[in-house]
């Protein structure tokens, strides 16, 4: 018991800090079986019960990945009958997701995982999820992001808190390692699920955990350590700058119906980390749509404001987002609705590259084994989509949209509008004009990249090599 009274301690602490919850609060307890979730369930429960007055819901999600996910469910069950805690349980069939959103399985997994978590939250009227990431996991995260190139608020890694659909997302373990949490399990005697899939290097977090993080322990035992230490100080640090930046954008920036304007002179006296970050302020605002702020197109702006010529020019930063200078006058707006675009290309081996000119964009064509296929781990996104190579009709057409097209998507009885389906997702109609169809042999659309795939040539069991094809921006196409 005097390790669990530890572990108490700790967790209080932290949630008084972060002010992760307060006295009766309802919480949903997100349990994978695990021992980490295990862990977070009993601690969670043994709080409500001698050190604070919670409402425990029990959550569990059977992905459908593995033959004894149905028993992990089960025993998730019986703990929660044990405790006398409410239970409510998703099973999703993730493989048949993936093939109808273009997601990686992972990516999949995570979309519906957190949609039935925040969904239940809202049935019982809950303020937060809880969620059992520890500070193994955190380590992970910065490492992973200090590789892929985050800047400071990356390298914060995972947030105590954060807000998603008026649900709050808490992360009670971020300063517990995965050994104080196991070890609990056991000396407690509380049964928990071991996931085989863990050891799996082909997934790119596992690679992290088991490959890279000991080899850099070779070099700093105290690796992990230095990692969290640096996502204290990255999220900190952080939020002190983006409460910097509301109150410069206060101070410079005038805010008129459909764009955002400053002065070069006054945004010029700011410091430079401020510049950027006022920057990307901007265009968040100004966007009703995620747009990727790379680094890259901040800093085209920052350094368009500041040189002294020209002192007219426009730049395109993507998602329908323009930004203009007008002598001493630097405007942020939606880009004005444009003429239809027409354009039609051809894709195919030995050529497995086109430039579509019009829009500015590259579109690739690589062709992997099933394997290879397999390893390519969480981060795909959907601008890439993947097909069974001999089963898509080639050549590929790649052209500007036409009235009256349809794509068949998986899982709707025949085929849907193009148009409606931009309707439905809420695509702007200044946007739509450059978004690609990919079509196959015979004419059907197969992908409409960044919004959906088609049914055709869908990869599955059969499979023995995948086609991946990728829509990428001019200049990086060029890089790559």
């Amino acid at each position: 018991m005097e390790q669990m009274n530890e572990l108490v301690e700790s967790v209080l602490e932290s949630a008084a800090e972060h002010e992760l919850w307060s006295p009766h609060d309802t919480i949903v307890v997100a349990v994978s079986g695990g021992p980490d979730s295990v862990a977070l369930l009993r601690i969670l429960h043994e709080i409500s019960l001698t050190r604070m007055p919670l409402t425990l819901i029990c959550a569990h999600v059977n992905h459908g990945f593995r033959a004894e996910s149905r028993e992990e469910a089960d025993s998730v069950r019986v703990m929660a009958d044990e405790l006398g805690l409410p239970f409510e349980l998703a099973e999703f069939d993730i493989p048949s997701i993936v093939k109808a959103s273009g997601l990686g399985p992972e990516g999949a997994a995570r979309e519906k995982r957190y949609q039935f978590l925040i969904d239940t939250a809202h049935r019982y009227g809950a303020r937060s999820v809880a969620l059992a990431h520890h500070a193994d996991d955190q380590a992970e995260t910065v490492l992973m992001r200090l590789l892929r190139g985050s800047g400071p608020s990356g390298l914060g890694g995972m947030r105590w808190k954060r807000t998603e659909r008026n649900v709050e997302l808490i992360r009670p373990f971020l300063r517990i390692n995965k050994t104080s949490l196991v070890s609990l399990c056991r000396h407690e005697g509380f049964p928990y699920a071991e996931d085989a899939s863990n050891l799996l290097t082909e997934y790119r977090r596992n690679a992290v955990r088991l490959e890279l993080m000991p080899a850099l322990e070779g070099y700093n035992p105290k690796v992990r350590q230095s990692l969290l230490q640096l996502s204290e100080i990255a999220q900190a640090e952080d939020e002190f700058m983006e409460a910097a930046a509301l109150k410069c954008f206060g101070e410079l920036v005038l805010d008129e119906p459909g764009k955002y304007t400053f002065k070069r002179a006054a945004f010029a006296a700011i410091p430079s980390a401020l510049q950027r970050r006022l920057i990307k302020l901007i265009l968040n605002y100004l966007s009703a749509d995620t747009v990727i702020l790379d680094f890259s197109k901040i800093e085209a702006v920052r350094r368009g404001t500041l040189q002294r010529h020209p002192t007219v020019w426009s730049l395109d930063l993507g998602g329908g987002l323009i930004c203009t200078r007008q002598y001493d006058t630097i405007v942020f707006s939606s880009k004005p609705q444009q003429q239809q675009l027409n354009y039609t290309y051809r894709l195919s081996l030995p050529h497995p590259r086109v430039e579509l000119k019009e829009i500015g964009k590259v579109m690739t064509m690589s062709v992997l084994e099933r394997e290879s296929f397999f390893a390519q781990g969480e981060d795909s996104g959907k601008m890439l989509a993947w097909f069974d190579s001999s089963e898509l009709v080639m050549p590929l057409t790649i052209r500007s949209r036409l009235p009256g097209d349809t794509i068949r998507v998986m899982g709707l009885n025949g085929s849907k509008k193009v148009k409606d389906i931009y309707i439905d997702d809420k695509i702007p109609s200044s946007e739509r004009s450059v978004i690609p169809l990919v079509c196959d042999g015979l004419g059907n659309i197969v992908w409409i990249p960044g919004v959906r795939r088609s049914m055709h040539a869908a990869v599955g069991r059969h499979t023995a090599s995948v086609l991946f094809l990728t829509l990428e921006d001019t200049e990086k196409g060029e890089e790559a």
